[in-house]
């Protein structure tokens, strides 16, 4: 039975890296706008046509020592990094919350997690189709609870009151920011990531996740200007779904854990 169990845990991590190849093509094409589904994939160097045995995710780049097969141009570190990422955070979601459809949802949100990071950080935007992505999965969630775990009115209110919660209140203090400073406290995309990632995770895991999206925000942006001396524009984004990541594996058990300290 151990073997088996690691043998599925092996096939899992073979699936993630299988799509972390696909998140690649997503993180390239969609900020510029190119068909993410005919447009073959090329080198960026030489603009070669890839073969399929170039684009083997992770084992190309091993074998291809990191550089291009036809013009030995450096192959970017981005592709095998989000690859084995990827793999391995579907491995982790699974061993916390179990062989179960809620782990299959996380791992796709994980995936539009990863591809809405890297772009956040490159261009300063989260496309509004990976927010549209993860609003189909948290209305397939919902749906799920009531049919299969018979989740009752107040369960589904939950939810919907996390569609509005944390979104809600980075709206008024981006209302208050622009017409008391002329400032945006927060941009239009991570008000709408957290508006329907609040209708994934519900209400008290939303709030969770905002809390450690600005913790780590402020940290690891303050290391960044005072390690760079520059100032940076803040890219929330990535910031948002790390805390969104750890709110959805031990929100439930970090939230008790507060609790319990309380009482």
């Amino acid at each position: 039975m151990q073997a088996e169990i690691i043998l599925l845990y092996i096939v899992i991590f073979l699936y993630g890296v299988i799509i972390g190849s696909f998140l690649n093509v997503l993180i390239y094409r969609i900020p510029k706008k190119e068909n993410i589904a005919i447009k073959r994939s090329h080198c960026m160097g030489c603009g070669h046509t890839l073969r399929w045995y170039d684009l083997v995710p992770l084992g190309s780049y091993i074998c291809l020592g990191g550089k291009c097969r036809y013009c030995k141009e450096r192959i970017s570190i981005q592709y095998p990094l989000i690859e084995g990422i990827n793999g391995i955070g579907y491995v982790l979601i699974f061993v916390v919350n179990g062989f179960s459809w809620l782990s299959i949802l996380f791992c796709l949100v994980y995936s539009i997690f990863i591809v809405i990071s890297v772009i956040d950080l490159r261009t300063y935007e989260i496309p509004p189709s990976l927010n549209i992505a993860i609003l189909v999965i948290a209305i397939v969630r919902v749906v799920l609870e009531v049919v299969v775990n018979n989740a009752g009115v107040w369960d589904v209110a939950e939810y919907l009151i996390g569609f509005c919660a944390v979104s809600g209140f980075m709206l008024i203090a981006l209302m208050i920011g622009r017409k008391v400073a002329g400032v945006d406290a927060f941009g239009g995309g991570d008000i709408k990531l957290m508006a329907v990632a609040g209708l994934l995770v519900g209400v008290k895991q939303v709030v969770l996740a905002f809390v450690i999206g600005c913790i780590l925000g402020a940290v690891i942006h303050s290391i960044r200007m005072k390690i760079s001396e520059q100032d940076h524009v803040l890219a929330f984004g990535p910031y948002l779904c790390a805390g969104l990541l750890i709110a959805m594996l031990f929100g439930n058990e970090m939230i008790s854990w507060y609790l319990n300290l309380l009482a």
